[in-house]
């Protein structure tokens, strides 16, 4: 492919469309499964409940520390596979193309894409390209679907919340959403700090033989706070979590003090909260702590039947409710 920057005659559906597919999309993302000349394609599953998820992602800088949006389409779809319960398996990815992206960048964000569910161990076995007009689209997004397998014996969800259940949360809150903003060098502020984009596949998988494991969500846009909202508009009961526990950098927290954020409703890309038994907490969480991905994870909280708020115990000994996040703290970050 000669070109370097993408035109609308790349979604044409003739010689231009064949090559991108061919030296981008097909070279990167090569597999037994992928056919780029077929409509479908078969799927070898075995036994189990079949889990499917689909998203979508867009971002600016499409290339942040720590990530980019062809990483992050992998990690984000793959996670709400695992904190399912399943094992990630395949994945079909929809290209939208900007009119004017440079073919090196796509190039490069592909090829990123690639090596992320080479690591995750899932194959990209459909997709499609379309290129929208030069102005209708942040460069490139990316929709997926991803499917799964989980155990037809493990049975978690909301539902199975009980008053007592102790938080858990694997890592490090807000780093992925200011790590994004510091991309964008906003409010002339600039720093080095990693996105925590990642699969969080082993994290869950860690879990899975506990009987008391109840539920596990990855707390992306709204971040924790949001998580403990869904629960307790499902469970109809109030949380309390204990802000000295809550895993924050310091950079988070310096950027979050000077623009007054509050890191609790920030995107992670590569956590997970989990609600597990008090008989299983801290099992769960010295199980976490023996891998690199959870290292940093601590118990948060937890079920307050007395309550009807997500409540937080500050570090000062007081108590404020953390309300359910209604606008967008920061520009869209996933």
């Amino acid at each position: 492919m000669q070109d370097k920057f993408i035109s609308l005659a790349h979604g044409n559906g003739g010689r231009y469309m064949r090559e991108l597919i061919a030296t981008i999309f097909a070279r990167h993302l090569a597999n037994p499964l992928l056919d780029t000349t077929s409509d479908a394609v078969a799927l070898p599953l075995t036994d189990g409940d079949i889990m499917i998820t689909t998203d979508g992602f867009t971002v600016q800088p499409l290339e942040f520390p720590g990530g980019d949006i062809g990483s992050l389409a992998v990690h984000g779809t793959v996670n709400d596979l695992a904190v399912s319960g399943a094992t990630p398996k395949y994945l079909t990815l929809n290209a939208f193309i900007e009119e004017g992206l440079e073919v090196a960048v796509l190039d490069r964000i592909v090829a990123s894409l690639a090596r992320a569910a080479k690591a995750c161990k899932v194959s990209v076995v459909a997709g499609d390209t379309k290129v929208v007009r030069r102005g209708e689209g942040g460069g490139l997004y990316f929709a997926t679907t991803g499917v799964g397998v989980r155990d037809r014996a493990l049975h978690l969800g909301l539902d199975r919340i009980k008053n007592g259940d102790r938080i858990l949360v694997s890592g490090p809150v807000g780093d992925h959403g200011i790590a994004v903003m510091l991309a964008r060098e906003e409010f002339g502020l600039k720093g080095e700090l990693q996105s925590d984009a990642a699969n969080v596949y082993p994290l869950t998988k860690a879990l899975l033989a506990l009987p008391g494991l109840r539920f596990m969500r990855d707390p992306t846009r709204g971040g924790i706070a949001s998580v403990a909202h869904e629960i307790r508009q499902a469970s109809g009961t109030g949380l309390r979590l204990q802000q000295s526990a809550i895993p924050v950098r310091d950079p988070v927290r310096s950027v979050c003090e000077m623009l007054g954020y509050d890191p609790f409703y920030l995107a992670c890309e590569g956590r997970v909260v989990a609600v597990v038994s008090p008989a299983d907490a801290d099992v769960a969480l010295d199980v976490w702590r023996k891998l690199p991905e959870g290292k940093d994870a601590a118990i948060v909280g937890s079920i307050d039947a007395s309550t009807s708020h997500v409540i937080l115990e500050t570090e000062l000994g007081g108590e404020r409710i953390l309300e359910e996040l209604e606008d967008d703290p920061l520009p869209r970050i996933c």
